[in-house]
């Protein structure tokens, strides 16, 4: 297996305040000294491996998921950089102020750290291949929204996008509003959701199942073919780490197999 380097205090100049990144290397990474690896941003740092510095409760064994993957020859080894949230999780991860959940957007930030700050130490550091079709970026719930926000406002970095379970209808849907057109180079998005995920935020209900088949229809309606997306319903599927851990597989081999 590989390594999971845990780095605190990484400083964010856009946002003001130090972060923890959790950087995972395949085991691919230290047999072929020579070969160059495509990276994978995940949000939600702290729930992300099997390691013993992750988070008490379920996560998503990312680390384990992508050395089966691509032992199994469904994608080649990715490496993996994980970023924790910090104390204002929805602020970190909305795009756009949610007024009915009283969220100032903080979102903005946190991309500027991740496409102007992270992504150039990271490729800077590790042997990486630093195109967009080699970029990608995942989360879940208000980490998924974040996600494709990145794919939708930085389409010549992160070229692969998977919203799991992506809160796409926070800030009354603005996702929809602003993803208006295909950026017409080479992207990859994936949406999946369960149909046990309706969530009330107060007194907000976050229904996952319509809002992400909704938004799945949105981006075939702006010209994404099938081969650019693909939609996942999990039947049964609740909104919890187990759900998204037990998908993650088929997940990473679609998201990050060759194109």
């Amino acid at each position: 297996m590989g390594y999971v380097h845990i780095l605190h205090d990484f400083d964010s100049p856009p946002e003001g305040q130090p972060r923890t990144i959790r950087i995972y290397t395949p085991d691919a990474y230290e047999r072929e000294p020579r070969r160059r690896f495509p990276v994978l941003y995940l949000q939600d740092g702290q729930n992300v491996y099997d390691h013993p510095e992750s988070a008490l409760y379920d996560t998503w064994c990312a680390n384990d998921a992508i050395e089966a993957v691509a032992r199994e020859g469904h994608c080649e080894p990715w490496l993996l950089v994980a970023i924790d949230h910090g104390p204002d999780r929805f602020a970190e991860y909305s795009p756009w102020d949610e007024p009915r959940r009283g969220v100032q957007a903080r979102g903005p930030l946190y991309l500027a750290f991740l496409a102007e700050y992270l992504k150039p130490w990271v490729d800077r550091t590790y042997r990486t291949r630093p195109e967009p079709e080699y970029t990608a970026i995942m989360g879940s719930s208000l980490g998924g929204l974040i996600s494709l926000y990145a794919a939708w406002s930085r389409p010549e970095i992160f070229g692969r996008a998977g919203g799991v379970s992506p809160s796409v209808m926070w800030s009354g849907g603005r996702l929809f509003e602003a993803w208006r057109a295909h950026p017409r180079q080479w992207q990859r998005i994936y949406l999946d959701t369960g149909t046990e995920e309706r969530i009330w935020q107060g007194l907000v209900l976050l229904d996952y199942p319509t809002a992400v088949e909704d938004f799945a229809r949105h981006l075939k309606a702006v010209g994404y073919e099938d081969w650019e997306l693909k939609l996942v319903i999990d039947q049964g599927g609740q909104h919890h780490e187990t759900a998204w851990r037990r998908r993650l597989p088929d997940t990473m081999g679609w998201l990050l197999g060759s194109w």
